[in-house]
Protein backbone atom coordinates (compact mmCIF):
# COMPACT_ATOMS: atom_id res chain seq x y z
CA UNK A 1 0.00 0.00 0.00
CA UNK A 2 2.84 2.34 0.91
CA UNK A 3 4.50 1.62 -2.44
CA UNK A 4 1.30 2.53 -4.30
CA UNK A 5 0.95 5.71 -2.26
CA UNK A 6 4.56 6.67 -2.97
CA UNK A 7 4.07 6.03 -6.70
CA UNK A 8 0.91 8.16 -6.79
CA UNK A 9 2.71 10.95 -4.90
CA UNK A 10 5.66 10.92 -7.35
CA UNK A 11 3.29 11.04 -10.34
CA UNK A 12 1.34 13.92 -8.81
CA UNK A 13 4.53 15.92 -8.20
CA UNK A 14 5.68 15.25 -11.77
CA UNK A 15 2.38 16.45 -13.19
CA UNK A 16 2.49 19.64 -11.11
CA UNK A 17 6.09 20.30 -12.18
CA UNK A 18 5.19 19.73 -15.82
CA UNK A 19 2.25 22.08 -15.53
CA UNK A 20 4.44 24.75 -13.93
CA UNK A 21 7.08 24.29 -16.61
CA UNK A 22 4.64 24.93 -19.45
CA UNK A 23 2.65 27.78 -17.95
CA UNK A 24 5.00 30.39 -19.45
CA UNK A 25 4.55 28.89 -22.91
CA UNK A 26 0.91 29.88 -23.10
CA UNK A 27 -0.80 33.23 -23.51
CA UNK A 28 -3.39 34.40 -20.98
CA UNK A 29 -6.14 32.77 -23.03
CA UNK A 30 -4.38 29.39 -22.90
CA UNK A 31 -3.16 29.58 -26.52
CA UNK A 32 0.33 28.29 -27.35
CA UNK A 33 2.79 31.18 -27.68
CA UNK A 34 4.68 31.80 -30.92
CA UNK A 35 8.44 32.16 -30.26
CA UNK A 36 10.09 35.30 -31.66
CA UNK A 37 13.84 35.89 -31.24
CA UNK A 38 15.01 39.48 -31.74
CA UNK A 39 18.59 40.77 -31.51
CA UNK A 40 19.10 44.23 -30.03
CA UNK A 41 21.62 46.68 -28.60
CA UNK A 42 21.43 46.98 -24.80
CA UNK A 43 20.19 50.57 -24.78
CA UNK A 44 17.65 51.68 -25.75
CA UNK A 45 16.58 48.84 -28.05
CA UNK A 46 16.57 45.95 -25.56
CA UNK A 47 14.92 48.14 -22.92
CA UNK A 48 12.14 49.07 -25.33
CA UNK A 49 11.67 45.42 -26.25
CA UNK A 50 11.50 44.45 -22.56
CA UNK A 51 8.66 46.94 -22.13
CA UNK A 52 6.90 45.41 -25.14
CA UNK A 53 7.38 41.82 -23.97
CA UNK A 54 4.26 41.48 -21.75
CA UNK A 55 2.11 43.19 -24.38
CA UNK A 56 3.35 40.73 -26.99
CA UNK A 57 2.63 37.82 -24.66
CA UNK A 58 -1.00 38.93 -24.43
CA UNK A 59 -1.03 38.76 -28.23
CA UNK A 60 0.36 35.22 -28.28
CA UNK A 61 4.06 35.98 -28.85
CA UNK A 62 6.90 34.81 -26.60
CA UNK A 63 9.63 37.39 -27.21
CA UNK A 64 13.23 36.35 -26.60
CA UNK A 65 15.73 39.23 -26.64
CA UNK A 66 19.36 38.56 -27.53
CA UNK A 67 21.65 41.46 -26.64
CA UNK A 68 24.62 42.55 -28.73
CA UNK A 69 27.39 45.05 -27.99
CA UNK A 70 28.49 45.70 -31.56
CA UNK A 71 27.01 46.56 -34.97
CA UNK A 72 28.30 43.57 -36.95
CA UNK A 73 27.08 40.41 -35.21
CA UNK A 74 23.32 41.18 -35.17
CA UNK A 75 23.15 41.15 -38.98
CA UNK A 76 25.30 38.04 -39.20
CA UNK A 77 23.00 36.32 -36.70
CA UNK A 78 19.93 37.35 -38.70
CA UNK A 79 21.51 36.05 -41.90
CA UNK A 80 22.30 32.68 -40.27
CA UNK A 81 18.72 32.45 -38.95
CA UNK A 82 19.76 32.60 -35.28
CA UNK A 83 17.37 35.56 -35.07
CA UNK A 84 13.92 36.23 -36.49
CA UNK A 85 14.60 39.97 -36.54
CA UNK A 86 17.01 42.55 -35.24
CA UNK A 87 16.47 46.04 -33.89
CA UNK A 88 19.63 48.10 -33.50
CA UNK A 89 20.46 49.90 -36.75
CA UNK A 90 19.38 52.96 -38.69
CA UNK A 91 18.42 52.95 -42.36
CA UNK A 92 21.70 54.24 -43.92
CA UNK A 93 23.68 51.64 -41.94
CA UNK A 94 21.28 48.90 -43.07
CA UNK A 95 21.62 49.99 -46.70
CA UNK A 96 25.41 50.00 -46.40
CA UNK A 97 25.44 46.52 -44.87
CA UNK A 98 23.21 45.18 -47.64
CA UNK A 99 25.48 46.68 -50.30
CA UNK A 100 28.65 45.41 -48.62
CA UNK A 101 27.54 41.93 -47.60
CA UNK A 102 24.71 41.09 -49.99
CA UNK A 103 22.20 40.57 -47.18
CA UNK A 104 18.66 39.94 -48.39
CA UNK A 105 17.14 42.06 -45.61
CA UNK A 106 14.25 44.51 -45.50
CA UNK A 107 13.07 47.22 -43.15
CA UNK A 108 9.91 46.00 -41.39
CA UNK A 109 9.21 49.32 -39.65
CA UNK A 110 10.87 52.44 -38.20
CA UNK A 111 10.65 52.76 -34.40
CA UNK A 112 12.80 55.61 -33.10
CA UNK A 113 15.61 58.10 -33.71
CA UNK A 114 18.67 58.49 -31.48
CA UNK A 115 20.12 61.96 -32.05
CA UNK A 116 23.93 61.80 -32.21
CA UNK A 117 25.77 64.17 -29.87
CA UNK A 118 29.09 66.01 -29.64
CA UNK A 119 30.77 65.67 -26.24
CA UNK A 120 33.79 67.41 -24.74
CA UNK A 121 35.48 67.38 -21.34
CA UNK A 122 37.55 70.42 -22.28
CA UNK A 123 35.10 72.82 -23.90
CA UNK A 124 31.58 73.96 -23.07
CA UNK A 125 30.55 74.89 -26.62
CA UNK A 126 31.53 74.33 -30.22
CA UNK A 127 32.65 77.95 -30.45
CA UNK A 128 35.33 77.20 -27.86
CA UNK A 129 36.98 74.51 -29.97
CA UNK A 130 40.50 75.71 -30.90
CA UNK A 131 42.15 75.71 -34.30
CA UNK A 132 43.42 72.20 -35.03
CA UNK A 133 41.04 70.57 -32.54
CA UNK A 134 40.99 66.76 -32.66
CA UNK A 135 37.53 65.36 -33.40
CA UNK A 136 37.07 61.66 -32.56
CA UNK A 137 34.32 59.67 -34.27
CA UNK A 138 33.48 56.02 -34.92
CA UNK A 139 34.94 53.89 -37.68
CA UNK A 140 31.41 53.17 -38.91
CA UNK A 141 31.47 54.77 -42.36
CA UNK A 142 27.65 54.77 -42.35
CA UNK A 143 27.79 57.37 -39.56
CA UNK A 144 30.40 59.64 -41.15
CA UNK A 145 27.99 61.48 -43.42
CA UNK A 146 25.64 61.93 -40.50
CA UNK A 147 28.39 63.37 -38.29
CA UNK A 148 29.76 65.65 -41.01
CA UNK A 149 26.26 66.93 -41.76
CA UNK A 150 25.84 67.75 -38.06
CA UNK A 151 29.19 69.59 -38.00
CA UNK A 152 28.21 71.47 -41.16
CA UNK A 153 24.86 72.46 -39.63
CA UNK A 154 26.79 73.91 -36.67
CA UNK A 155 29.03 75.96 -38.98
CA UNK A 156 32.28 74.10 -38.31
CA UNK A 157 32.82 72.75 -41.84
CA UNK A 158 31.32 72.91 -45.32
CA UNK A 159 30.89 69.86 -47.52
CA UNK A 160 31.48 69.89 -51.29
CA UNK A 161 28.54 71.07 -53.38
CA UNK A 162 26.40 68.24 -54.72
CA UNK A 163 27.81 65.56 -52.42
CA UNK A 164 25.38 62.94 -51.09
CA UNK A 165 25.54 63.88 -47.42
CA UNK A 166 24.45 60.43 -46.26
CA UNK A 167 27.55 58.96 -47.95
CA UNK A 168 29.94 61.85 -47.26
CA UNK A 169 33.40 61.17 -45.80
CA UNK A 170 36.09 63.49 -44.46
CA UNK A 171 37.47 63.64 -48.02
CA UNK A 172 34.29 65.51 -49.00
CA UNK A 173 35.05 68.46 -46.72
CA UNK A 174 35.44 71.59 -48.88
CA UNK A 175 35.97 74.15 -46.12
CA UNK A 176 37.47 73.59 -42.67
CA UNK A 177 38.20 77.05 -41.23
CA UNK A 178 39.29 75.73 -37.83
CA UNK A 179 41.51 73.08 -39.47
CA UNK A 180 39.79 70.37 -37.44
CA UNK A 181 41.58 67.01 -37.39
CA UNK A 182 39.42 63.89 -37.66
CA UNK A 183 40.27 60.57 -36.03
CA UNK A 184 37.95 57.84 -37.35
CA UNK A 185 39.67 54.71 -36.03
CA UNK A 186 37.48 53.76 -33.05
CA UNK A 187 34.71 51.25 -32.46
CA UNK A 188 31.47 53.11 -31.67
CA UNK A 189 31.09 51.24 -28.36
CA UNK A 190 34.46 52.59 -27.13
CA UNK A 191 33.61 56.27 -27.64
CA UNK A 192 32.09 56.91 -24.17
CA UNK A 193 35.29 55.56 -22.55
CA UNK A 194 37.41 57.70 -24.86
CA UNK A 195 35.35 60.71 -23.78
CA UNK A 196 35.71 59.78 -20.10
CA UNK A 197 39.47 59.43 -20.62
CA UNK A 198 39.49 63.03 -21.86
CA UNK A 199 40.98 62.04 -25.21
CA UNK A 200 40.72 64.44 -28.13
CA UNK A 201 38.93 67.78 -28.00
CA UNK A 202 35.45 66.52 -28.94
CA UNK A 203 33.93 63.06 -29.34
CA UNK A 204 30.88 62.15 -31.44
CA UNK A 205 28.84 59.48 -29.60
CA UNK A 206 25.70 57.64 -30.69
CA UNK A 207 22.96 58.09 -28.10
CA UNK A 208 22.54 54.36 -27.41
CA UNK A 209 26.16 54.09 -26.28
CA UNK A 210 26.00 57.43 -24.45
CA UNK A 211 22.93 56.39 -22.46
CA UNK A 212 24.40 52.95 -21.75
CA UNK A 213 27.47 54.69 -20.27
CA UNK A 214 25.35 56.89 -17.99
CA UNK A 215 25.50 60.04 -20.11
CA UNK A 216 22.48 62.22 -20.76
CA UNK A 217 22.67 63.28 -24.43
CA UNK A 218 20.53 66.35 -23.85
CA UNK A 219 22.48 67.61 -20.82
CA UNK A 220 26.01 66.30 -21.32
CA UNK A 221 26.56 67.00 -25.02
CA UNK A 222 27.75 70.40 -26.21
CA UNK A 223 25.69 69.97 -29.40
CA UNK A 224 23.17 67.41 -30.62
CA UNK A 225 21.45 66.41 -33.83
CA UNK A 226 17.94 67.80 -34.23
CA UNK A 227 14.82 65.65 -34.12
CA UNK A 228 14.32 65.72 -37.89
CA UNK A 229 17.23 63.33 -38.44
CA UNK A 230 16.62 60.77 -41.23
CA UNK A 231 18.54 58.13 -39.26
CA UNK A 232 15.54 56.12 -38.09
CA UNK A 233 16.25 52.91 -36.16
CA UNK A 234 14.31 50.04 -37.69
CA UNK A 235 13.20 46.45 -37.15
CA UNK A 236 15.02 44.39 -39.80
CA UNK A 237 14.06 40.93 -41.10
CA UNK A 238 14.99 38.59 -43.92
CA UNK A 239 13.12 39.46 -47.11
CA UNK A 240 9.67 37.88 -47.10
CA UNK A 241 9.43 37.69 -43.30
CA UNK A 242 8.08 41.24 -43.06
CA UNK A 243 4.62 39.83 -43.80
CA UNK A 244 4.68 37.23 -41.03
CA UNK A 245 1.91 37.91 -38.47
CA UNK A 246 4.33 37.89 -35.53
CA UNK A 247 6.63 40.46 -37.19
CA UNK A 248 3.68 42.70 -38.02
CA UNK A 249 2.46 42.37 -34.43
CA UNK A 250 5.92 43.25 -33.08
CA UNK A 251 6.03 46.45 -35.15
CA UNK A 252 2.42 47.35 -34.25
CA UNK A 253 3.22 47.00 -30.54
CA UNK A 254 6.39 49.09 -30.87
CA UNK A 255 4.30 51.75 -32.63
CA UNK A 256 1.63 51.65 -29.92
CA UNK A 257 0.94 54.67 -27.72
CA UNK A 258 2.04 52.72 -24.64
CA UNK A 259 5.51 52.06 -26.04
CA UNK A 260 5.91 55.49 -27.61
CA UNK A 261 4.93 57.13 -24.30
CA UNK A 262 7.44 54.87 -22.53
CA UNK A 263 10.21 56.05 -24.89
CA UNK A 264 9.35 59.71 -24.30
CA UNK A 265 9.08 59.32 -20.52
CA UNK A 266 12.22 57.23 -20.05
CA UNK A 267 14.65 58.95 -22.38
CA UNK A 268 13.44 62.55 -22.10
CA UNK A 269 14.10 63.39 -25.76
CA UNK A 270 17.42 61.55 -26.06
CA UNK A 271 15.46 58.90 -27.95
CA UNK A 272 12.55 60.06 -30.09
CA UNK A 273 9.75 57.66 -31.15
CA UNK A 274 8.59 57.53 -34.76
CA UNK A 275 5.72 55.69 -36.36
CA UNK A 276 6.59 54.69 -39.92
Amino acid sequence: MKKWFSLILVLAVALVAAACGTSDDKADGGKELKKLVVGASNVPHAEILEKAKPILKEKGIDLEIKKFQDYILPNQALESKELDANYFQHIPYLEGQIAENGYDFVNAGGIHIEPIGIYSKKYKSLDDLPTGAKIIMSNSVADHGRILTLLESKGLIKLKDGVDKVKATVKDIAENPKKLKFDTEYEASLLPQIYNNNEGDAVLINSNYAIDAGLNPLKDSIAIEDKDSPYVNVVVVRKGDENKPEIKTLVEVLHSKEIQDFILDKYKGAVVPVNK
